[in-house]
């Protein structure tokens, strides 16, 4: 994560726009199921807490403690999650006395118990937050399982004060950076952000379609020739003579091959022909699809991954113009296959790159075009089809004089339907036979494509097979705040123990990517963050675009303010629809940035779109900063005065309540 020192003081407001959302649907990582037992909802509330959803880890903690689910780990996590990122000054007093009575219902801790061990510390950091021993206190906590430390150190590292709270923040920072890159998080985060890809599909071989009057033809043509035949051959008899006979027998061989050697001519030519009409751009122009639909969105798959994928040694623009035919076919192929399934477009962009890369392996290796060689006729054909051809002319110059001398009128008649008739039922039995072989080769090509397909998908769902859980992304998400914390606290150069507290305010960036797990929040490809840090002299606020897929950051702009420079801050907006947080300074422009957006479309069946709105807020951390902005905005700097003394008495009481406990 990079920072660059230079910074912008130019104020206005943020804007962002969000791509189409991912739910993946079918996952239960948030599903509560119906009449959950209170360990079930126990576990949920430790899956929220690790997403850093603190409001509703600390509803469903206490729901299962009111179902009789009490034990010294439950009791752990409970003060976890109340505490999660807050100094104990930043509680408001109902949360102060809420604390002090779970720490006076708390049962005897048993040594011998490792989560009533991580308690104890826990307490022991509450009951001495002024003049905790920095050294002690962290062979405490390192003393303790992965898990608890993991728990502590990151998510109580403002608890302290003075050292202690500086070696705390130390610690958690360190914890942050090796976490936020751990589990392969750059080779990996963009996963969460792909849709599950749609199932391959291919369009059906058409059916075998020959008109009636073909085979019409067929059947009275052969019927013709065979009466034509016969009476040739009755006048042929009635000569005496011999050469008809062998005329005859001389041409029908002839035409059993022409048919045989035709028919397979026929069909190559008209299968060559087929296939070229593929590749070959429509002389029609094509109407533009809809902006916005599918179907223009399926072209600019295509011209991305064409645009992309060129062969080795080959020009763009020349690979592009060759191409053409083949693009606009295989774009109308995908958008034949799915528009009609309300299928996303990014869920058949694997699809779209099989097919793209299929093309450009067939350019590199020549063999875009192979079906030219092979539908070329072999000699065989060439020999049967002339040949029978010449023995056909062959026979009849031999047999048919002999008979038109004999029966001049008759002969000759018989003979020339005997030859339409042929011609005829040839032509129509070449027809039919073409459209039988074509669909026998179209489902060859169909199961080898279909075949080719879905090894594409499951190669696909493999890499996609690792995507990270929530969880881990909001551990990303957590160590990367905390790095951006870190460090602007060293540019502005203040200690953690000058910090009052620190907040943000966490929205989309522009035109990210944006996912999330069913009655999860949304999680951002990037984000833009406003950071606010309160000390003693006023606030330090760092606006910053975090691109979260690649773990990088820059500062757009640094402000210094008084307390009472503050004048008002506000949300503008419903949790369902489009809302804006803005901050008004008294001599300055509002600072404004849209916090959510509408997205009815990705809802599930069972998903409020109230609830999903508040605990994507609610991961954002939009409620504390909204808390502390809002005390500053009313009460400026005796807004700090004032909480430190309403909490420092009530603290008293605790620390005397907690010593029981801890001791």
């Amino acid at each position: 994560m990079t920072i660059p020192g230079a910074t912008n003081l130019a104020q206005g407001d943020a804007h962002v726009d969000v791509q189409a959302g991912v739910v993946h649907g079918d996952i239960n990582f948030y599903r509560l199921p119906p009449n959950a037992s209170p360990q079930e909802q126990f576990g949920f509330a430790l899956r929220y807490l690790d997403a850093r959803v603190r409001d509703e880890a600390r509803t469903l903690i206490e729901e299962a403690i009111a179902g009789g689910y009490v034990t010294t780990q439950v009791h752990f996590y409970r003060l976890i999650a109340l505490l999660s990122g807050r100094t104990l000054r930043q509680l408001a007093p109902e949360e102060l006395d809420r604390l002090a009575a779970i720490c006076a219902g708390l049962p005897y801790l048993d040594s011998r118990d490792e989560w009533a061990a991580g308690l104890k510390v826990v307490l022991r950091l509450l009951g001495s937050v002024r003049n905790a021993d920095a050294e002690l206190v962290v062979k405490e906590i390192d003393a303790l399982n992965q898990r608890q430390r993991d728990g502590i150190y990151g998510h109580l590292e403002a608890l302290l004060e003075g050292a202690m709270q500086d070696e705390m923040w130390r610690r958690s920072v360190a914890l942050a950076m090796s976490q936020r890159t751990e589990g392969d998080r750059f080779g990996r985060v963009w996963k969460f952000f792909h849709p599950a890809p749609a199932k391959p599909r291919t369009l059906p071989v058409q059916p075998a379609t020959v008109p009636l009057w073909e085979w019409l033809r067929v059947g009275v043509g052969a019927a013709v020739f065979s009466l034509a035949s016969v009476q040739l051959i009755v006048l042929a008899a009635v000569g005496g003579s011999l050469d008809p006979f062998l005329g005859g027998f001389l041409g029908l061989v002839g035409l059993a091959a022409f048919c045989v050697g035709g028919a397979d001519r026929y069909y190559r030519g008209t299968r060559l022909r087929a296939k070229e009409r593929q590749i070959r751009l429509p002389q029609q122009r094509r109407r533009e699809a809809p902006s916005g639909g599918f179907a223009r969105k399926v072209d600019r798959l295509f011209d991305r991954y064409f645009g992309q994928y060129v062969p080795q040694g080959t020009d763009r623009v020349y690979w592009l113009a060759q191409t053409a035919g083949i693009r606009r076919r295989l774009r109308d192929e995908v958008v034949d296959l799915y528009r009609e399934q309300r299928v996303e477009a990014a869920r058949v962009a694997w699809l779209v790159r099989h097919m793209v890369s299929d093309v450009r392996a067939k350019w590199e290796q020549d063999t875009l075009t192979a079906y030219r060689r092979k539908l070329r006729p072999p000699a065989r054909t060439k020999a049967l089809h002339i040949g029978g051809l010449a023995f056909v002319a062959a026979g009849s110059l031999w047999a048919v004089p002999a008979i038109v001398i004999d029966a001049p009128l008759s002969g000759a008649g018989w003979f020339m339907l005997a030859v339409a008739s042929a011609v005829a039922a040839v032509r129509s039995s070449f027809r039919i036979i073409a459209e039988r072989r074509r669909v026998v080769d179209d489902e060859a090509e169909r199961a080898e494509m279909e075949t080719a397909r879905w090894a594409a998908y499951r190669r696909w769902c493999h890499k996609l097979s690792d995507k990270p859980t929530d969880t881990e992304m909001a551990g990303w998400l957590e160590g990367d705040r905390k790095v951006l914390v870190d460090q602007a606290m060293r540019q502005y150069r203040v200690r953690p123990s000058h910090v009052i507290a620190h907040a943000f305010i966490e929205a989309p960036g522009p035109s990210c990517k944006k996912a999330r797990y069913p009655r999860g929040p949304w999680r951002y490809s990037t984000y833009r963050l406003l950071l606010f840090l309160l000390t003693d002299d006023g606030v330090r606020q760092s606006n910053i675009d975090l691109n979260f897929e690649m773990g990088a950051a820059r500062t757009t702009q640094r402000l210094n303010y008084r307390f009472d420079a503050v004048a008002a801050v506000r949300i503008d907006g419903i949790s369902t629809q489009q809302q804006t947080f803005e901050l008004t300074l008294v001599n300055g422009d509002p600072i404004s940035i849209r916090v959510s957006d509408p997205d009815d479309e990705s809802l599930q069946r069972d998903e409020d779109p109230t609830k999903i709105a508040e605990l994507s807020l609610d991961a954002a951390g939009l409620s504390h900063t909204l808390h502390v902005l809002e005390g500053v905005a009313a009460e400026g700097k005796e807004w700090v005065k004032h909480r430190r003394h309403r909490a420092d008495e009530k603290l008293t009481h605790l620390a005397d309540s907690i010593h029981r406990l801890s001791g």
